[in-house]
Formats: C-alpha cells, sequence, structure tokens
C-alpha cells in the first residue's frame, strides 16, 4: 500500500509540474513577443545606413596601381658651375619661364665679352680690306696692276669676311652657353623636390629639382601577362579608385585607357594608363602624383557573375567581438537584430559584405548606440 501510495504521488507531483509549466510556456513567449512602448521608442533613435550595391561586377580583377604627372620633369644643368640661388622651394607653383636656379656664370660672361672683342678686331680688318679692294679696282681699271694682284686682294677680303662670321657664330655659341646657367620652367607647374642646395656644384645631368603639372594626372599599373589576353578588346570597360579620398572611393571610367605595347623583360607585365578625368586634377581633388590607386580590370566571367553586385557598409557599422564579425540589422518590428556577417577588401570608408546581409537592409550605423540601449 505504501508503494502504491509513493508512486500515485510521484505521478500527482509530475502532473503538477508539468500542469504549472505548461502555463509558464505561453505567458514567457507572450512576454517575449511583446515589445514595450519604452523599446520601441529607444529603438527608433537607432541611426541606420542602408547596404550599398555599387556597379562593380563580380567578373573583375583589381590590381595595384599609382597616380602620377602626366608631366614631369627632372631640371638638370647643362653646364658645370657653383650654384649661387635657388629661387623656389618644394611646393611652390610656377610660370613657364620663371627662374628657378642660377648658376655662377662669370666665365661664361668673360667668354662672351672676348668673343665680342674678336669679332671687333675681324670687323676691323674686314674693313681696311673692303677699302684695299676698291683701291685694286681702281688701278685695275687705269691698268696700273695686273688681273693677279687684285684676285689677291679680292681674296683677302673674302677671307677676312669670313673670319667676321666665324666669330660671330663663336659669340652666338658663348651667348647661348651664358644662358644655360640660368634654369628656368620648361610649363606651368609645381616643383614636387628640390635635391640640391646653395653651393653645391652644378654637373650635366645631375638633378636639382623636379617639377610637374598638377593639371593633368593619370593612374598607371603593371598588369600581369596572363591577364593581358583579350585586354586590348575591352579597354572601355577598365575602371579605377582612390581609396581613402572622398568622392573617389568607388570604381569610375577614365578619359582614356592606353595599354603599352612592350612587356617589361624582368617582370613580364605590361603597363596601363588610365587619362584622368578633367575636374581630377591635384588643385581640385586633392590627388598628387604619388598616390596609392586601385584599377579594376574586366575578366571572363558568366551571364550571372555579370550581374552580381558588390555589396558595402561603412567600416563604423561593423561590430568586432573577438573572433565574431557583425552588424545591428533592424527587422520588421524595428527591432536591431545581430547578425554575423563576412567580410571582404575595404575600400576607403567601406567595406565589402560577401554574406551575411543583403541589398536595401538596414542597419545600425553605429553598434555602440545598440548596446547603450
Amino acid at each position: 500500500m505504501s508503494r502504491l501510495n509513493s508512486a500515485t504521488l510521484a505521478a500527482l507531483q509530475a502532473f503538477a509540474t508539468w500542469s504549472v509549466l505548461s502555463a509558464a510556456i505561453p505567458m514567457t513567449a507572450m512576454a517575449a513577443d511583446k515589445t514595450s512602448p519604452t523599446q520601441v521608442a529607444a529603438a527608433a533613435k537607432i541611426a541606420t545606413v542602408a547596404v550599398q550595391g555599387t556597379a562593380a561586377s563580380a567578373n573583375e580583377s583589381s590590381l595595384d596601381a599609382v597616380v602620377e604627372a602626366v608631366r614631369q620633369t627632372t631640371v638638370s644643368a647643362q653646364v658645370p658651375g657653383a650654384i649661387v640661388s635657388l629661387l623656389v622651394q618644394a611646393g611652390d607653383r610656377v610660370r613657364a619661364g620663371q627662374a628657378l636656379v642660377r648658376i655662377d656664370a662669370r666665365a661664361a660672361q668673360q667668354n662672351v665679352a672676348g668673343s665680342a672683342a674678336q669679332v671687333d678686331a675681324a670687323q676691323a680688318v674686314l674693313n681696311v680690306a673692303s677699302k684695299e679692294l676698291d683701291r685694286q679696282k681702281q688701278l685695275l681699271a687705269k691698268q696700273y696692276i695686273s688681273q693677279a694682284a687684285l684676285e689677291r686682294t679680292q681674296a683677302q677680303w673674302l677671307a677676312a669676311q669670313a673670319q667676321v662670321k666665324a666669330l660671330q657664330a663663336q659669340t652666338r655659341v658663348a651667348e647661348a652657353q651664358s644662358g644655360f646657367f640660368v634654369l628656368s620652367a620648361p610649363y606651368d607647374g609645381v616643383v614636387s623636390e628640390v635635391t640640391a642646395t646653395v653651393g653645391d656644384m652644378a654637373m650635366p645631368g645631375r638633378p636639382l629639382l623636379v617639377l610637374h603639372d598638377p593639371s593633368a594626372l593619370r593612374v598607371v599599373a603593371s598588369v600581369p601577362q596572363s591577364m593581358l589576353t583579350g585586354l586590348s578588346d575591352k579597354l572601355k570597360s577598365v575602371r579605377y579608385e582612390i581609396p581613402g579620398l572622398a568622392g573617389q572611393n568607388s570604381p569610375r571610367a577614365p578619359t582614356q585607357t592606353q595599354l603599352l605595347p612592350t612587356i617589361d623583360a624582368a617582370s613580364h607585365t605590361a603597363q596601363i594608363r588610365l587619362i584622368l578625368p578633367a575636374g581630377n586634377s591635384a588643385e581640385t581633388t586633392g590627388l598628387k602624383p604619388g598616390m596609392f590607386a586601385r584599377v579594376w580590370l574586366p575578366t571572363t566571367g558568366t551571364a550571372a557573375q555579370t550581374d552580381a553586385e558588390r555589396l558595402y557598409l561603412p567600416s563604423t557599422a561593423i561590430l568586432r567581438r573577438a573572433e565574431m564579425t557583425g552588424v545591428y540589422v533592424i527587422d520588421a518590428q524595428g527591432q536591431p537584430r545581430l547578425r554575423q556577417v563576412r567580410l571582404g577588401r575595404a575600400t576607403g570608408e567601406l567595406v565589402e559584405v560577401l554574406s551575411g546581409v543583403s541589398k536595401g537592409e538596414q542597419v545600425a550605423a553605429d553598434p555602440k548606440t545598440v548596446n547603450a540601449l
């Protein structure tokens, strides 16, 4: 009897426990599904951003590139001499014909003066020879001298005349060389670098400063030999971007694309040049020669890949906890839900999202604001 009572008592206790739990479960579910007005109001204050889709298709590959000036000149001396004056500094804007460097030209000036004196002396000899020729012609007309004597006088006059022309040419050469002692800007531009100081010895071919034209820039990349097949027919699809520069973070089309016909024997790469559109000069966008860039080249892909889009989110919207990377996605009820994502390469302030979100979904702009709720 005791055993039956014990078994009956245990069954009754189990049934009672199950009844309590079954009654508590719907209440718990209702409490979980029900969102308080305070939570809704707090969630409404969360700033959100939409998952962005770009036109970058999946059948593209990127190459590291660099921004360079279309016109860049290394200014060096043509004659030896000590540098007596540097008229510009790095970063200065210069105009075409503006003096940049002056080299000691005292010896050249003396050469010009000496050549001019020799011309004067030769001109005096020529004047005497001209008068002598006139007298000899008069004497020959009166038959006081022979024809041979006149010819000798005429030869002396021609020699004096040739001497004057030769010395005049030497004077012009000396004057031209004296102009080499003042280095001038070949075009309007900006001084990129100055490698010399006052007192240095300028030698022919030694770089003194570097000048570039900031109004015309291009992006240059080296294309591996394996990617050159069929690229010549797809140059209109080549695009570029300047990561980290405002307004240049997304791929865009250049004004002109040029693929050089030669391949470097050491690296087995060909150079591709992308001329930047008008208005993308260093003066208007902050672009400078030497900045990092990225070139997107079209590759062979299927039609499905061509229509695929890349998804991007601001890097500030990404939440990183230990080994987990996620974002707070706003659900249909307006509540933030943590969702794990897989990231790709970063492009400036944007990060590519490979999986975990869809285009157009709203994501919390700053995960810290969600954690503070």
